[in-house]
């Protein structure tokens, strides 16, 4: 006897009934999967969608995204990366005001540059592609401003380890990743380090100066390359490797550069010209009082990630000052007191995400983590 085939028609009736008795609508499985950005832009059909994105700012306007000074509550731009600056390539999404509180960037300026998902319809907005009406909102607001989504398994084999096991841990963990020349740190700073509110420029580490990131250079009020962990301690130049980690190379104007010199950090000395709050003396240098706690932390993953095993020293912190060529930098009880008076911040939040999801592909676990400090050097 020849097998009955069910019609096209009873089979989707079928399949339609099967999904209702397991709780589940037509509509409700085709907007489960979240969506990049990207094919939010694509898709302004009037359909329901989750998509994740960064936060990079505001919309006031069908081609203008405020990065700072935001005037309201009422809406946010997502996108694929958080350093994108074109209004192209972002995705305006409305806020109701149940979820003002929480993602409004007026009330929550430190959202920038976190990444977070919203479910709502895909439609212009500003006359914009847009996600209007928005059912849900998740991650970033969630863990306070400022605070980025914890980068999943990223630290499992570390998890309920102290002391060294937990930095051996780390050390394993960071040390994968995407090393660059000394040339591609020009970009990758220019990206890092910009000014949240001026796409144009950088922000100076030390100076705390916001300057256009085209005057990088060796003239007078250029900024170049610093190595916050000086290149001397452990003689490992720039060389591809810790000469070129941007988790701890950052912009600066190249007279302050200067007279940081290969200073090892302490507290004490005299007011550094061109650098308002930073004190040098002839054998520490102090940064101004707001990135204290990020020299720290990026002394830290210096001395977690090289452990010797690259072809490189291996670089310790320790609690002297004056250490020349040896692969140590000090002081350690300075340095510590630093990071826990100067916690992290969203700029230095953002900044270890850009260099994990676009240059790098490693974390600084003490960005994510900075009770770790503590466990390592107690």
């Amino acid at each position: 006897m020849p097998l009955l085939r069910a019609s096209r028609p009873t089979l989707i009736v079928g399949l339609i009934l099967a999904l209702l008795a397991f709780g589940v609508t037509p509509s409700t499985a085709a907007t489960t999967a979240t969506i990049p950005v990207s094919t939010a832009l694509a898709r302004q059909d009037g359909s329901v969608a989750t998509v994740e994105g960064y936060v990079v700012g505001q919309p006031t306007a069908t081609n203008t995204v405020v990065r700072s000074n935001f005037p309201s509550d009422t809406a946010l731009a997502l996108a694929d990366s958080s350093s994108q600056t074109s209004t192209s390539a972002m995705l305006y999404v409305q806020i109701p005001a149940t979820f003002r509180a929480q993602y409004g960037l007026q009330t929550n300026p430190g959202l920038l540059g976190t990444k977070i998902t919203v479910t709502g319809t895909l439609t212009a907005y500003f006359s914009h592609p847009g996600l209007k009406d928005p059912t849900a909102f998740s991650g970033g607001g969630s863990g306070g401003p400022g605070t980025p989504p914890d980068p999943g398994d990223y630290y499992a084999n570390a998890a309920g380890k102290t002391g060294a096991a937990l930095k051996s841990a780390l050390h394993t963990i960071i040390s994968s990743q995407t090393k660059l020349t000394y040339d591609q740190v020009w970009n990758a700073l220019k990206d890092t380090d910009q000014d949240p509110a001026n796409a144009n420029n950088v922000i100076l580490l030390y100076s705390g100066r916001s300057q256009s990131k085209t005057t990088n250079g060796g003239g007078v009020n250029d900024w170049n390359r610093e190595h916050v962990w000086a290149k001397s301690h452990g003689d490992f130049g720039t060389a591809t490797g810790p000469g070129t980690d941007v988790h701890h190379l950052r912009p600066e104007d190249v007279s302050v550069n200067a007279s940081r010199g290969n200073l090892d950090f302490d507290n004490g000395g005299t007011a550094v010209t061109e650098c308002p709050g930073c004190t040098a003396d002839g054998d520490s240098f102090a940064p101004r009082a707001a990135v204290r706690g990020d020299v720290a932390r990026m002394i830290f993953y210096m001395a977690v990630r090289y452990e010797g095993g690259d072809g490189f020293a291996d670089l310790e912190p320790n609690n002297s000052v004056n250490n020349g060529s040896a692969p140590y930098i000090g002081k350690l009880s300075v340095l510590k007191a630093w990071s826990a008076a100067d916690p992290p911040d969203a700029f230095e939040k953002r900044r270890n995400q850009v260099i994990y999801d676009t240059w790098q592909h490693n974390r600084n676990p003490f960005i994510d983590h900075p009770e770790w400090v503590a466990s390592i050097w107690p």
